[in-house]
């Protein structure tokens, strides 16, 4: 197992941390150990691409349609520059 040494943590930083684990019934040392592995478990959630975002955004309203994630695509104006007068 690793050791992490934590160098010039404020004070009221490491209170709030001592007064966190006293609440969730565990040492400073286990609720640290806690926010970390928490920490990276959050990073390594998968994004969700932008079609599948707007898709589930507009499921319910009785949107069938497929949307295309634009992977690798350059973003571009809605109006292309021809259509301009």
């Amino acid at each position: 197992m690793a050791q992490i040494i934590v160098r010039d943590l404020e004070d009221d930083v490491k209170a709030r941390l001592k007064r966190r684990a006293v609440q969730h019934k565990r040492s400073m040392e286990e609720e640290i150990r806690h926010i970390l592995r928490n920490a990276v478990k959050e990073q390594n959630q998968p994004v969700v691409k932008l079609g599948s975002r707007i898709a589930g955004r507009f499921a319910r309203t009785g949107l069938t349609t497929e949307l295309p994630e634009l992977r690798g695509q350059s973003p571009r104006s809605a109006h292309s520059t021809n259509d301009h007068p």
